[in-house]
């Protein structure tokens, strides 16, 4: 059994799914991977269930009456890995955006640096993002700029969905509290992951814009995130956070 787990939520990823999972699968490092599919109407849990018999043991599939959001799809899976002896989990989108080549060094900086979250990082060297619309670019790289003037942390890709934590990060959390679930979702597990101490590296990749399929970002799902930051900080004034001891290296 390998000692990472990749969990991909799914809605409507037919155009990529298959793929998705045999580029991970054809990787050097051995993963598991865990799919979580919104009940899409494409027939994206089907591939998958066709593709485990080929994969068995290796490849997961977990099915949700509908959207229930991203968040709350992390936090299942999360927890089903917990159930098991995965000593890293992995977010990851469905639609290419997300290399999987770039799998192996976000692992390797969780395994070898120490670091209770390592993230795929869009902004660590400048903007590497390739066909974006120019205002989604800037609301991302803006976005993130909020985030470390309100929280002050000191992270340049704060809504990264690309994201390796630690058994002991997603034990010591307390998953049941985390209350964002959509582009919020991202800003809040890195901010209670630095509130507690965890060492948090981040892995300069290239994000690319899907090719296949529609994006699922949203008015709403912003709304939340901007007046979310602001209450997760106020929260945290009120609230005192043990902190994590890395051991030495």
């Amino acid at each position: 059994m390998s000692d990472t787990l990749i969990i991909i939520p799914t809605y409507q990823e037919a155009d990529n799914i298959r793929n998705l999972i045999l580029a991970v699968f054809n990787l050097p490092k051995d993963f598991n991977i865990l799919v979580i599919d919104d009940n899409s109407p494409d027939q994206t849990a089907q591939i998958v269930k066709n593709m485990q018999i080929d994969y068995p043991g290796k490849l997961f599939l977990l099915e949700r009456e509908g959207k229930l959001g991203l968040g709350t799809a992390y936090i299942t899976g999360f927890k089903w890995a917990l159930t098991r002896n995965y000593q890293f989990v992995f977010e990851m989108d469905a639609d290419f955006s997300h290399n999987p080549s770039d799998l192996i060094p976000l692992y390797i900086a969780c395994q070898n640096q120490n670091a209770g979250m390592a993230i795929g990082s869009r902004y660590k060297k400048g903007v590497a993002i390739v066909n974006w619309p120019i205002g989604r670019l800037l609301l991302s790289y803006y976005a993130s700029h909020y985030v470390r003037m309100i929280t002050r942390m000191d992270i340049r890709d704060a809504t990264a969905g690309y994201v390796c934590m630690s058994r002991k990060l997603l034990e010591t959390l307390n998953l049941d509290r985390i209350r964002m679930k959509g582009y919020g979702f991202q800003i809040e597990m890195k901010f209670k992951t630095w509130k507690l101490g965890f060492p948090i590296v981040e892995v300069p990749v290239i994000f690319i814009n899907r090719e296949q399929g529609t994006s699922k970002m949203s008015g709403g799902i912003m709304s939340e995130a901007v007046i979310g930051v602001i209450r997760m900080k106020l929260s945290s004034l009120r609230k005192y956070y043990n902190k994590h001891i890395s051991n030495p290296a």
